[in-house]
């Protein structure tokens, strides 16, 4: 399955699939760029959040191409989504951090109540494109930190 975006928490790297798995792997050498201490944590955060938050999403957003009215709960793990990186980057030491996070975090809550969007979620390319493209864009701000 299609990569959904890939989180570098403090040289680990997180790597999240559609299907709702996740598998850390330790960064090759010299590959990581060097994360501020303050920022590190807050990516810390962020990847657990990731990775608690993607499965179910993942899950939810996949039943809305054979159940149509499985989108409130496509919606819901969205909000869910949002939710959690809101909380993993409200207590950064880094201010830059905090904003992004907020900005993401009301990115993915918006869309969590866009009917429309979810409505029109109907194969698993549509599925792959928001799990790939769509999710990598309302994570953006805090991804740039992570990388």
């Amino acid at each position: 399955m299609r990569n959904a975006i890939i989180l570098l928490a403090g040289g680990i790297l997180l790597t999240a699939t559609a299907c709702g798995t996740a598998a850390d792997t330790a960064a090759p050498a010299g590959s990581a760029a060097v994360v501020a201490p303050g920022v590190a944590t807050g990516c810390q955060a962020l990847a657990k959040a990731y990775g608690a938050n993607m499965a179910p999403f993942a899950k939810a957003l996949t039943e809305t191409v054979s159940d149509p009215k499985a989108a409130s709960k496509a919606q819901q793990a969205l909000a869910s989504f949002a939710t959690a990186v809101d909380d993993a980057t409200k207590g950064s030491e880094d201010a830059q951090l905090r904003t992004d996070g907020k900005k993401a975090a009301e990115q993915l809550r918006t869309k969590s109540g866009d009917a429309k969007f979810f409505q029109a979620i109907k194969t698993p390319e549509d599925v792959n494109k928001t799990m790939g493209q769509n999710l990598t864009e309302w994570l953006s701000p805090v991804q740039r930190h992570c990388q």
